[in-house]
């Protein structure tokens, strides 16, 4: 067994082992401690699409607000793996009826590794976190296809036609909670009903609590600095499946939900995180590294074929930290929200317009929510009592929980003329006022 004191130095350390000898690495990570990885995951940490990760900041715009921000891809990655492994062997140790198989373990690991190739770090756009998950599955099949690790993953019995297709679905995340409608079942060829919790390891659709967000939570919380009473080692102590937690750990599975809220309303949704993130960066291009910044800016790069915005200064004034100002935000109602943000925003129109403003000089957006829009995840979390492991149930006395999950908000940012921006943010007080 190999130890690695330097945290993550995997690539320089396994390129100098002769290949007969390489085995079970080791890695000390800062949030989870030493890391156990298969040589399986070791070969797929080596190959160039991974290792791209390193270049990829977890919190994307987040680093340019908050300086601690600076951790990658990389090491989030490597720690879902882990925390997957945890969860799914403790579920086969504890309850040997489920005929959990180590192939299942690794499948598991393997898609909690690669959850998170794609293309973009973890946005606060909807519509960039949906194809997030795509973009991670064509990678994975990309990655194992040019680096010919089919051969790899067969020697450690896995098949290529039942497996690939089984961490595929797990990465992208099937919902468990529609297999009663669904005919056949959803998740056919990848595994058979019978091991449906599976697919609640590593991208939950159920609920939303799975040990993608387990890390991320404890890593971003780490490094912004924000405390959490949320403790996912309990979670892993008391699972079992379907997957639920013991009674008693209802308030540490509220205080998760709670959490993510803390994260996106203090950093990932931080209005200057947004403006840098969403408004300035996804209009240049689906970029594959942080690294593609630096490059706009270099006086060689032709930057016309990636947009049709003038890239480079864009980037300068990010760097310059000349960003469009953040006028203020409403809170919108929770019911009809395509219609009511477009009313709103036709309202917002007419008030710029009543000021001779231009209405192009300003920018609006974004909703925030703990885990599945309007619904409260609560209700679809189950537990079991030590006095009867083997039933499950839901908690019908929730306490101090929020009247509603999906908090609506309507941004508004100016980017307009300098000399006008006194004015614009008087326009939205008014108009904020009124509405």
């Amino acid at each position: 067994m190999t130890f690695i004191s330097e945290m993550f130095s995997i690539y320089s350390i396994i390129s100098e082992v002769p290949k007969t000898f390489q085995s079970t690495v080791v890695v000390n990570d800062s949030v989870h401690g030493h890391i156990e990885l298969h040589p399986l995951l070791v070969k797929i940490i080596d190959t160039p699409q991974f290792q791209r990760l390193r270049n990829i900041k977890q919190l994307g715009a987040g680093y340019w607000v908050f300086p601690g921000a600076s951790h990658n891809r990389f090491e989030h990655s490597i720690g879902v793996a882990h925390l997957a492994g945890c969860l799914v062997k403790s579920l086969q140790e504890k309850q040997p009826e489920l005929n959990i198989t180590n192939r299942d373990i690794l499948c598991v690991k393997i898609a909690g590794l690669c959850h998170d190739l794609g293309e973009f770090s973890h946005f606060s756009s909807l519509a960039v976190c949906s194809y997030h998950e795509e973009a991670s599955v064509k990678m994975f099949h990309h990655m194992v296809k040019e680096n010919n690790l089919e051969q790899l993953m067969e020697s450690y019995g896995l098949k290529m036609e039942t497996d690939r297709t089984f961490i595929a679905e797990l990465i992208k995340g099937v919902d468990t909670a529609e297999k009663e409608v669904q005919t056949p079942w959803p998740a056919d060829p990848g595994r058979t009903e019978d091991k449906a919790f599976l697919y609640e390891i590593v991208a939950n659709k159920r609920n939303g609590i799975d040990v993608d967000k387990w890390d991320y939570f404890a890593r971003d919380c780490h490094y912004l600095g924000i405390s959490k009473s949320f403790d996912h080692q309990r979670l892993l102590m008391f699972a079992r499946v379907s997957i639920c937690y013991r009674d008693k750990e209802e308030n540490n599975i509220y205080d998760m939900f709670r959490t993510r809220y803390t994260l996106h309303r203090q950093a990932y949704q931080h209005k200057t995180v947004n403006i840098i993130e969403i408004i300035e960066i996804v209009m240049l291009c689906p970029f594959l590294t942080d690294h593609i910044l630096e490059k706009i800016v270099y006086p060689g790069f032709d930057h016309n074929k990636m947009s049709k915005t003038d890239a480079r200064e864009k980037v300068n004034k990010i760097l310059k930290r000349d960003l469009p100002k953040f006028l203020g935000e409403a809170k919108l109602g929770t019911k009809n929200f395509s219609e009511v943000f477009d009313s709103i925003k036709d309202q917002w129109t007419t008030a710029v317009q009543s000021i001779n403003l231009e209405v192009t000089d300003f920018v609006v957006d974004v909703h925030i929510d703990h885990s599945m829009k309007d619904k409260n995840p609560m209700n679809n979390v189950y537990f079991y009592s030590k006095h009867d492991s083997n039933k499950v149930f839901l908690r019908t006395d929730q306490m101090f929980l929020p009247k509603t999950f999906y908090e609506r908000l309507f941004r508004v940012y100016y980017k307009g003329p300098e000399e006008k921006v006194k004015e614009a943010r008087e326009c939205f007080k008014m108009w904020h006022n009124d509405a």
